[in-house]
């Protein structure tokens, strides 16, 4: 399995360096209660990178912050609205980020991540993939990717894509059009993702029941005997689920605009960070899916990535 570590590498330089450019060059600048929640948020941040890298490295269970993705947006835009008065966009967009992440840890939990036991639950399995490179053969590499990207990084990026909740906590102006438009949008991508995700669930489950009924991949009836799922909307993109989770993040940026914070403000580098992000994660899937599945490369042909298009012809 190839990693692309200048791209993780170019990642990391983006999250110190462009955004406080963009913070100096565009603003807004924070005032003092911003800046005091932000110290908060960052507590929390730091703490739940600390977890993650202590419990991953112990148990090597590297999904800790998997578990953490959906529910830290949910505590940071909440704390965010308290701080912020609790007007009607913040806790708006509070409330949209928490069906955004009710919606995912759903998701995540019913493929057993989660556990009684905290330090345990199912590992994304795409984890284990990553491992078995060659840039981790020396267990020191692994160490320093654990610590740099899977903690730290990815705690940064979740808080960063709340950063637009944190620039309107400023705005005396009220919920306006753009703000509805935002929310719309918002709540249109997370339906999208849900259907997406139950439409993958649906057909994996019926997959390996089939499979674990003794059945080989080959001999199983059309769809399920290609592997992969091109029903739904996963026959008009390969990745419907990542397309919509970007659109989500781009859509929590225009309540900034809707602020009154201008159409570029600094709180987009978490939206743009993410999205380079899914670029790298669904490349490292197709990569995986490509290696088992022969049909999977005229799939990817035929399909976009993330822009719904042409249904797939099999």
């Amino acid at each position: 399995m190839k990693m692309n570590i200048p791209l993780m590498a170019v990642l990391l330089a983006l999250s110190i360096v462009v955004c406080p450019i963009l913070y100096f060059a565009v603003g807004p600048t924070l005032d003092e209660a911003q800046l005091e929640t932000l110290k908060v948020l960052v507590i929390i941040a730091a703490c739940s990178a600390v977890f993650c890298f202590v419990v991953g490295e112990a148990t090597g269970n590297n999904s800790q912050m998997d578990k953490l993705w959906s529910l830290l947006p949910i505590v940071y835009t909440w704390l965010i609205a308290i701080h912020g008065g609790m007007n009607v966009r913040l806790m708006v967009m509070a409330v949209l980020a928490t069906l955004w992440g009710i919606r995912l840890t759903v998701n995540f939990a019913r493929k057993g991540a989660y556990s009684l036991k905290f330090w345990e639950g199912v590992e994304d399995y795409r984890w284990a993939v990553v491992r078995s490179s060659p840039a981790f053969k020396k267990r020191w590499a692994w160490t320093a990717f654990d610590l740099g990207f899977i903690s730290i990084y990815q705690n940064a990026l979740v808080l960063m894509t709340t950063f637009p909740a944190l620039v309107a906590m400023r705005s005396d102006k009220p919920f306006g059009v753009m703000d509805g438009i935002a929310a719309v949008l918002m709540l249109g991508f997370i339906v999208w993702e849900t259907v997406a995700d139950e439409q993958q669930w649906r057909f994996q489950t019926r997959k390996w029941a089939m499979i674990n009924d003794g059945k080989k991949l080959e001999e199983l009836p059309a769809p399920y005997n290609k592997g992969f799922n091109t029903t739904g909307l996963w026959g008009y993109s390969r990745h419907p689920n990542y397309f919509a989770e970007q659109a989500v993040w781009v859509c929590f940026y225009l309540f900034s605009i809707g602020a009154g914070m201008g159409v570029a403000n600094w709180s987009l580098i978490g939206a743009l960070l993410l999205i380079v992000l899914f670029q790298g994660s669904s490349s490292l899937a197709e990569e995986i899916s490509g290696g088992k599945y022969p049909e999977y490369e005229k799939y990817r042909q035929s399909v976009p990535r993330f822009f719904p298009g042409k249904k797939y012809q099999s």
